[in-house]
């Protein structure tokens, strides 16, 4: 084995890390952006039932909103 055939398995072992990194990192950021999606959803469900129901119910949101 030669040192140019350790050079190219390290260069494509280091490659084949920093692809692993990016696809997690990546991953990460889609949960994260998910995560507030789902955040916002409830918000305008929450808006939503106020506009409909009145202030009651945002008494009752804010209630639920407190006991989590």
């Amino acid at each position: 084995m030669t040192s140019d055939e350790t050079d190219t398995k390290e260069t494509r072992t280091a490659r084949f890390a920093q692809w692993l990194m990016d696809r997690e990192s990546k991953r990460q950021d889609k949960e994260t952006n998910l995560e507030g999606m789902i955040r916002f959803n409830i918000f305008l469900s929450a808006c939503t039932l106020v506009a409909v129901a009145g202030s009651s119910v945002a008494n009752y949101v804010m209630m639920a909103y407190a006991w989590l």
